[in-house]
């Protein structure tokens, strides 16, 4: 896919060790979902940053 994409990172902290289990799908992924299903509580932070490809670049490419 071609365009603007937006990478949010969350961090929690957790109350002990758990396995988490990774969503089927991340198509409209709710984190407060997530974060309720796992006990995770507020998160302590976060970061998010907008990436494009660069025009020409080559490399693999990933279809979704």
């Amino acid at each position: 896919m071609m365009g603007i994409h937006r990478l949010v990172f969350v961090l929690f902290r957790q109350l002990g060790r758990e396995t988490v289990y990774a969503p089927g799908w991340r198509q409209n992924f709710n984190t407060r979902e997530f974060a309720e299903l796992y006990n995770l509580g507020l998160p302590v932070a976060a970061v998010y940053f907008n990436i494009q490809r660069e025009s020409g670049s080559g490399g693999r490419r990933l279809y979704h």
